[in-house]
C-alpha cells in the first residue's frame, strides 16, 4: 500500500513528479516538479526511479496518480499519491 500526502505538505520536497502531458505540464505545473508522462513511467519506472528514493507523484486531479502509484508500489518504488493533484495546488494558490 502506498502512501497519500496534501497538496500542503508536498511542497519543498525533492522528487515531485508531474504525469500529466507535457503539453499540460508546460502550461502550468507544481513549482519544483518534474514531468514524466504516465505511459512513460508505468513502462520504464527503472528508467526513471531509483527504488531506494522516495517520490511523490501527482495528475489533473489524483485519480491517474493514484493508479499510477499503486501500480508503481506493487514493484518496489516508494511512491506518495498527491491528493487533489494539480487541482489542489491551483486551488490553494487561490
Amino acid at each position: 500500500m502506498f502512501n497519500s500526502i496534501s497538496v500542503e505538505d508536498v511542497l519543498g520536497k525533492d522528487n515531485i513528479i508531474d504525469i500529466r502531458s507535457i503539453e499540460k505540464y508546460n502550461d502550468n505545473h507544481i513549482p519544483g516538479s518534474k514531468n514524466i508522462p504516465m505511459l512513460l513511467l508505468i513502462k520504464f519506472p527503472s528508467k526513471y526511479l531509483n527504488k531506494s528514493e522516495t517520490y511523490y507523484i501527482y495528475c489533473q486531479k489524483g485519480i491517474n496518480s493514484k493508479r499510477v502509484c499503486n501500480h508503481l508500489n506493487s514493484q518496489g518504488y516508494k511512491v506518495v499519491n498527491i491528493i487533489g493533484g494539480y487541482e489542489a495546488w491551483v486551488l490553494k494558490k487561490a
